[in-house]
């Protein structure tokens, strides 16, 4: 799911939740909406990743988000991302 579309669905008040998953040293996101979970992707249509907490949560700001679930369970500050 593209920022465009994520925007929309703000907008129009379908999203349930926002997760924000720690995947090794990276972190990414998926929205939750009664359609199902999808993976924020990037404009170069690959998953969006944000390095820190701090960066992504200023991403999800701007967007319009204001809570969000953060799941640490997988987060190993300083590895390698490990492929999705």
């Amino acid at each position: 799911m593209q920022r465009a579309t994520i925007k929309a669905l703000l907008d129009a008040g379908a999203v349930k939740q926002f997760e924000l998953i720690a995947n090794g040293g990276d972190f990414y996101c998926e929205v939750k909406t009664a359609a199902g979970k999808e993976i924020i992707i990037g404009s170069n249509g690959k998953i969006k990743t944000w390095r820190t907490i701090d960066s992504a949560a200023k991403w999800l700001y701007v967007l319009g988000v204001g809570k969000l679930l953060l799941k640490l369970g997988r987060w190993q500050p300083g590895q390698k991302t490990i492929n999705l």
